[in-house]
């Protein structure tokens, strides 16, 4: 895990995606590494989106299973990593929300 979506407003997409493109790995390669996951446990998703003039131009929204090393501190550490490589890619401030999902009900085939 994780599940991440990255929503980017559309013209800035039409201008930036290559750039966003090529930080998917390090994006990938940080996440892995954070959350002690392999790369077949990541899910990615980028798409561009009518966004409102006064708000983040950029959104990434990630699901994450929950763990005692998760902390709420070791997950904004993350999240701050990833909002940095993410705004590089777009030239924007990202906004970045994470939610945990239930273990006991989260299904998965891959």
């Amino acid at each position: 895990m994780p599940n991440v979506k990255i929503f980017v407003e559309q013209a800035l997409y039409a201008d930036r995606s290559g750039a966003l493109k090529d930080a998917l790995l390090p994006i990938r390669s940080l996440l892995c590494d954070g959350f002690k996951v392999d790369i077949a446990a990541c899910q990615f998703a980028v798409q561009p989106v009518m966004a409102m003039p006064d708000l983040p131009l950029v959104n990434v929204e990630m699901q994450i299973l929950p763990r005692p090393d998760r902390t709420r501190e070791a997950v904004l550490a993350i999240c701050q990593s990833v909002q940095g490589l993410v705004e590089a890619a777009t030239g924007t401030h990202t906004a970045i929300r994470v939610s945990f999902l239930d273990a006991a009900t989260y299904i998965a085939l891959k």
